[in-house]
């Protein structure tokens, strides 16, 4: 009995371990660099900048100048940019709405300013906030790039 208890305690213990083996799924094999691309990947990833760039002459001054500034920022930089490009994509209309407004309201305030006005801002009620809105509205969206 001390035999078999010897060969099935082992063999009952690593059962789940294969079991798990099993069922992994494969990891997906990592995407080349931008020169192993082929060239269709490579179109299909530039189109639809081709296609902006294209169909806005009035943004390529802006949308070039984002791109070098992109390539200036850090790795951190970049990082905190894609977190507020996310945060952005996530938002409803009436929140990017609010956004640009408080936006267009602190961007000349130095930094205690802005800090004493967003601190008041939590300590609103909804109402208050709605009010200020009201009053203090996001600028259109062609006068909102300028000071």
């Amino acid at each position: 009995m001390k035999a078999f208890a010897r060969l099935v305690v082992p063999a009952l213990l690593l059962c789940p371990l294969l079991a798990l083996g099993q069922q992994a799924t494969p990891r997906p094999a990592p995407l080349p660099n931008w020169d192993q691309l082929t060239p269709a990947q490579r179109d299909a990833l530039t189109a639809p900048l081709r296609d902006r760039w294209n169909n806005s002459p009035e943004d390529r001054a802006r949308m070039l100048d984002r791109a070098q500034r992109w390539r200036t920022m850090s790795p951190d930089q970049r990082g905190h940019a894609r977190r507020g490009m996310q945060r952005w994509d996530d938002m409803n209309p009436e929140q990017r709405a609010q956004a640009r407004a408080l936006f267009h309201a602190t961007r000349s305030m130095d930094r205690d300013a802005r800090r004493a006005f967003m601190d008041n801002w939590r300590r609103m009620t909804p109402q208050q906030k709605a009010d200020w809105l009201k009053a203090h509205p996001a600028p259109e969206r062609g006068d909102s790039r300028r000071p």
